[in-house]
């Protein structure tokens, strides 16, 4: 396997040399058109799109079209993805700090957001151009640790942005600064590497930088460079950052914006970020991820099942794996695949995996011998082993996601499907079909029929 990549010009590359990277015809809208072309083609090529809406900075789009193609970017076999990533959240490696780095190359004092950046709008109904793929580093006031997550960022002015903070790690340290009456600093970071990307959205204690899972992850530490206008710390090999502060106690209309649920999230009053800097490469590179593409998706799939697994496995050995299907937005709907040993085993696990992430509504228990990936496996084993009147499990009230359209502001149910075999039946009640030698009959025997009547002479 190849190396991990440690940037997103050298990642852009590899897609090109294995025929998965495409231009668009220059001047693209970035109204609409230009994420029309990224959904078209989401699930199979990764585009660039040279002078979008007359700008000199191109713009590219679906870089994760799947997860195999991190496990291309991290070079490891899609078999070991989740290992690879649970080992770097253990092991993390602390960035480093240089003096002068690419992502400085050119700096602004004075800024114009929309006039200098290749900002695309999406979605029929979203507010507005919007960026989607930057990493938000923010600072906490009181320790100095750094927090890397993604948020939907509302350009509202020439240096403004509104930002939907959900209750996570971002926020807490919006609300350390509020109380402590200062502005939070914080920097946009645009055009990283798949590892670096992909780290952002690791599950992960308060005052745990994700930069040392990135850094794990490349064999190295993520090389990073103070900002200009304020103390972060940003990846050195960045495309664009976008530095600024999130004023205390201020807030705005912001939305609506199309999220990952195939939903649009509403207008609400959301944060605003102050922009004091951009800096970027000479040359620099945009990255956007459409608002409920598989990219989006797949971003927060592989760290959420990878910590969902560490998570239930420190308790229950007996699971063997777990999938968030595209069906559930990858945040919604669990698949855990045990070695059932005990009766009531299953609950247990479902109720554990609830602790695991609020974001999750339904989780389904399967056995070892259902590919949990298949999802026609899994509803065939909740035809065949599922009795609504003894393996389900109902939670009402939790926790949930307030992207949910059903939830009742963030509150939601929970469902647990126990579709394993009971234990101590008679195993051939069931055993499933086979017809042997079917995985070794030879295929290339068969010949295409032009005439029917011919072969049946």
């Amino acid at each position: 396997m190849r190396p991990p990549f440690r940037d997103l010009r050298s990642w852009l590359a590899y897609l090109a040399e294995t025929d998965r990277l495409y231009a668009a015809r220059p001047g693209v809208s970035l109204k609409y058109e230009l994420a029309a072309f990224s959904k078209r083609t989401e699930t199979k090529r990764a585009l660039i799109f040279p002078q979008p809406g007359g700008h000199a900075i191109p713009v590219v789009s679906n870089l994760l079209a799947d997860s195999k193609w991190m496990a291309d970017a991290l070079g490891v076999p899609q078999s070991q993805l989740l290992a690879r990533f649970q080992e770097a959240a253990r092991n993390p490696l602390a960035s480093v700090e240089v003096k002068s780095a690419p992502a400085q190359d050119v700096l602004h004092r004075k800024v114009d957001l929309a006039a200098m950046l290749p900002i695309p709008t999406h979605n029929a109904l979203d507010s507005g151009a919007y960026i989607t793929a930057g990493l938000m580093i923010a600072r906490n006031p009181e320790t100095g640790v750094q927090n890397i997550s993604i948020h939907r960022c509302q350009v509202s002015g020439p240096d403004r942005l509104g930002v939907l903070l959900l209750p996570r790690h971002t926020m807490a340290y919006t609300h350390i600064a509020e109380r402590k009456g200062v502005a939070l600093e914080v920097a946009i970071v645009i055009g990283v590497d798949p590892a670096t990307l992909l780290s952002s959205q690791a599950i992960a204690p308060l005052d745990f930088d994700e930069l040392g899972i990135a850094g794990a992850l490349h064999g190295m530490p993520v090389e990073v460079v103070k900002c200009v206008s304020n103390e972060v710390r940003v990846p050195a090999g960045a495309e664009i950052v976008i530095e600024g502060t999130i004023a205390p106690h201020e807030r705005e209309p912001e939305g609506p914006f199309g999220e990952f649920p195939q939903y649009y999230g509403p207008r609400i009053d959301s944060h605003v970020m102050r922009v004091t800097a951009i800096s970027h490469r000479k040359r620099p590179i945009f990255h956007t991820i459409v608002g409920g593409s598989m990219e989006h998706l797949i971003l927060g799939e592989i760290p959420r099942e990878a910590t969902l697994l560490a998570h239930l496995q420190r308790n229950f050995p007996e699971v063997k794996d777990v999938y968030l299907p595209r069906g559930g937005v990858c945040r919604y709907h669990l698949v855990v695949q045990i070695e059932k040993r005990h009766e009531g085993q299953a609950k247990n696990i479902i109720m554990g995996a609830f602790g695991g992430h609020y974001d999750l509504k339904q989780v389904v228990v399967v056995d070892t011998d259902v590919n949990i990936h298949d999802p026609d496996e899994v509803q065939w084993a909740i035809a065949t082993r599922f009795q609504a009147d003894r393996d389900l499990i109902v939670v009402s009230g939790a926790q949930g996601s307030k992207l949910d359209p059903t939830a009742r502001d963030g509150v939601s149910a929970k469902m647990g499907l126990d579709a394993t075999k009971p234990l101590g039946v008679d195993p051939f009640v069931f055993t499933r079909i086979s017809v042997p030698g079917q995985d070794e009959v030879d295929l290339s025997s068969l010949r295409k029929v032009e005439d029917a009547a011919s072969v049946l002479a």
